[in-house]
């Protein structure tokens, strides 16, 4: 054990009291295979020490809300026998990603589902008709950002997809069970982190849980606050898009199709685990541009097209030519490849619009302006869903109005931040 942490931490909030127990691992040695006690494998970079705590004792309850208890454990009650293979034993990126990973699964139970997620954010997610289907959707949203990658799946990982998932480099793979057979072929990759979290089946219940959310300062100081509970469940908790300006009603003149609710539903579900600023479009259950982390929202959903654009491109030549775009590309440049073949894929890529036709456009906060809604509509987006509740909503829903076809809209009444 190489860190300064303590054993036992405990935070005391008036009378009630809040024990951690430190969470070890006995994990074999890399050079001797003699099994070793460690703790989180280093933080956010090598240099930093960092330790994970697991709630072991007493409760909380703050204005009203009670939090998780302790026996809920998820990342922080991983133990040696869920961690099927350490690899690299996992450092705090590897768990964080993780923990995204559930944050988001627990909106998606009701279907075999996917995501993989780097640096916090999803790259990827999907719903499938079976397990192998949902990877392979999730994987193809973003091919190149899955690199290195942590993959989350709500289902049993059987040998099909397991065959799937070993063909690509990730750091973490984790899953409810591992069916019989799927561990040697995950194995291959020595350095991947395979991780059995049992509870995934009960993703569910961790909809309506909260939890208390800690941010440090530079100085010191603490700011707490509870966890966000998305309040949208079903199609009928969108609300109608209307709002009133200078005695004038706006109201949106389509109301959505099944398959519109599907993906609006999907994608606002998403949605609760992107980083803010964040713009995402979403197409038959599956991320099609994932927009995150910008300071302006026009800027974030115009980066969301471009991405879109370029994960199109990839996978088409992906597809077609067996190797990455940016390779193909490469290879154009330097007189190995037919140019005419580059730009077949671009031509195909600008004709499909990256996909984005009949997509639906999630923002996890409304539009200041309506130069945000126009950068989707541009695209060829069939619906939209944000919070609502800015003045210029009627500018909004105008452009949707005017859009030829007409555009659908839906208010969440919530806004999705996530620092």
């Amino acid at each position: 054990m190489a860190d300064h942490f303590p054993n036992e931490m405990i935070i005391q909030f008036g009378d009630q009291k809040l024990v951690y127990k430190k969470r070890t691992w006995k994990i074999p040695d890399d050079k001797t295979g003699e099994l070793i006690e460690k703790g989180l494998r280093y933080g956010e970079n090598p240099e930093q020490e960092a330790a994970l705590y697991e709630l072991a004792n007493g409760n909380l309850t703050l204005g009203g809300c009670q939090f998780i208890a302790p026996g809920n454990g998820l990342v922080s009650n991983i133990t040696e026998e869920d961690m099927i293979q350490a690899g690299k034993h996992p450092g705090k990126t590897n768990l964080t990603d993780l923990d995204n990973g559930l944050n988001i699964m627990k909106f998606l139970m009701d279907r075999p589902a996917a995501a993989i997620l780097k640096h916090n954010n999803p790259c990827g997610a999907a719903f499938g008709k079976t397990l192998v289907d949902a990877y392979e959707k999730a994987n193809m949203a973003d091919r190149i950002a899955a690199f290195g990658g942590c993959l989350v799946v709500n289902r049993s990982m059987d040998k099909e997809t397991a065959e799937m998932v070993g063909k690509n480099y990730l750091e973490v793979v984790a899953a409810p069970e591992f069916e019989e057979g799927t561990i040697s072929i995950l194995a291959k990759r020595k350095n991947l982190r395979i991780i059995r979290v049992s509870k995934i089946h009960q993703l569910g219940k961790f909809r309506s849980l909260r939890f208390i959310d800690f941010k440090s300062l530079m100085d010191g100081g603490i700011i707490v606050q509870q966890s966000s509970v998305n309040k949208i469940r079903a199609k009928e908790d969108f609300l109608p898009a209307k709002t009133t300006y200078q005695g004038r009603e706006y109201a949106i003149e389509r109301a959505p199709t099944e398959k519109e609710y599907d993906d609006l539903l999907f994608g606002w579900n998403v949605e609760q685990g992107i980083t803010s600023n964040s713009v995402i479009y979403v197409k038959d259950g599956v991320t099609v541009g994932i927009g995150t982390g910008e300071q302006d929202r026009v800027g974030v959903a115009e980066i969301a097209v471009y991405k879109a654009y370029t994960k199109y491109a990839d996978a088409l030549c992906h597809k077609k030519h067996g190797i990455p775009y940016k390779t193909y590309e490469l290879d154009v440049e330097n007189g190995r490849r037919n140019r005419a073949d580059l730009a077949a894929i671009d031509e195909e890529t600008k004709k499909n619009k990256g996909g984005l036709i009949g997509s639906v456009m999630i923002s996890d906060a409304f539009f200041p302006f309506r130069d945000g809604v126009d950068a989707g509509i541009k695209q060829g987006v069939s619906a939209i869903v944000h919070p609502g509740g800015s003045e210029r909503d009627f500018e909004s829903i105008i452009a949707c109005n005017e859009a030829n076809p007409k555009v659908t809209m839906v208010f969440t009444g919530q806004r999705a931040f996530k620092h």
